[in-house]
């Protein structure tokens, strides 16, 4: 199977900025340690500090399944709920 980009998208309300993104970075070392991580690049929008993007690269789906099902990403969505106005998640394909 080909690599999968994925594309996550994080708004963060806006008295929990801050609380947010420092969930958002416990995620990072751990994360880029699991198999099939090719890359877990966190940014945050110039214009509109509430905005956070996930851009990563994995081997697999299966091992980015693995990965959406860690105990890590448990603890990140109980310490941000009802933080977050907005997520959206894309699985992508890169074909240029």
């Amino acid at each position: 199977m080909s690599k999968l980009t994925i594309i996550a998208n994080i708004i963060a309300k806006q008295d929990n900025i801050e609380h947010v993104k420092a969930e958002l970075i416990k995620l990072i070392a751990i994360t880029r340690q699991e198999q099939g991580c090719i890359n877990y690049d966190l940014h945050q929008d110039n214009e509109n500090p509430a905005h956070f993007t996930f851009y990563e690269n994995w081997t697999s789906r299966e091992l980015w399944q693995t990965h959406m099902n860690n105990q890590h990403l448990a603890n990140y969505m109980a310490a941000t709920d009802g933080c977050v106005e907005q997520f959206t998640l894309n699985e992508m394909k890169q074909i240029g």
